[in-house]
């Protein structure tokens, strides 16, 4: 299916389309073709990575335009599992972006039926105490599809049985970045199962970190112990800094 004026649209949503894609390569959480790659381009729009190519052969016509009723537009078929991106973007609106990978630890996890529960604080950066594992369905289906909704209800991330990751954010680098944090949590997780009983946090412990979470990273968060004394930083009279 073929709308030029649609298509030529978005050149630079394209084109980081297919960096997003390149660098889950370079960070080994995924592997030439497998995963996919896509980013919102208005309430009914988004671009996602094409089906069965190579990344580092992408060139940004590749991208195909899809909207919300299954529709797609240029030269290249979406990836196979264009149902999930539709039905995230089209539930999610803090959804702007959507990466699936096939990252080696969560992934291995996912084929043991687990998720990661709350064995470290860290597992409320996907936006809740744990981060759920949604059940096998065949890929590309519309039974995973819904089954991944469901394991990212109040979450930003998934793992899925026998299959991989999906992570969700505002933008593609925080997608990216949360799929990092969910394959570095993962391969926590696997050391720490070798070891012996896993310590997890309790809900109460949970819900203290998620929100704390709220202003995590933010410059202006509120904090009555921190005083702050000025944005020169004061070497007079004490000699200069060492360190």
């Amino acid at each position: 299916m073929t709308d030029p004026a649609a298509h030529s649209s978005g050149a630079d949503l394209r084109t980081t389309v297919i960096a997003a894609c390149r660098e889950l390569a370079r960070r080994g959480l995924t592997y030439a073709q497998s995963g996919n790659v896509s980013v919102r381009c208005d309430e009914r729009r988004f671009f996602v990575s094409p089906t069965g190519m190579d990344y580092e052969l992408l060139q940004a016509d590749d991208i195909p335009l899809m909207d919300l009723d299954g529709r797609w537009f240029g030269h290249r078929r979406p990836s196979s599992e264009w149902r999930f991106h539709r039905d995230i973007f089209k539930s999610r609106d803090d959804v702007g972006a959507i990466v699936h990978t096939h990252s080696p630890k969560a992934t291995a996890l996912a084929c043991t039926g687990r998720g990661i529960p709350a064995f470290h604080y860290m597992v409320a950066v996907a936006g809740g105490p744990d981060i759920r594992c949604a059940p096998y369905h065949a890929f590309g289906t519309q039974e995973l599809s819904d089954a991944a909704l469901a394991a990212l209800k109040d979450r930003k991330a998934c793992l899925l049985a026998n299959h991989g990751v999906i992570a969700t954010g505002a933008d593609l680098r925080a997608a990216i970045s949360l799929a990092g944090e969910v394959e570095s949590l993962a391969e926590q997780y696997c050391v720490a199962l070798t070891l012996g009983e896993v310590r997890i946090l309790d809900d109460t412990e949970m819900r203290r970190v998620l929100e704390k979470f709220r202003t995590y990273g933010q410059q202006n968060a509120a904090d009555p112990d921190l005083v702050f004394g000025g944005a020169e930083i004061a070497t007079e009279g004490s000699g200069p800094c060492r360190g």
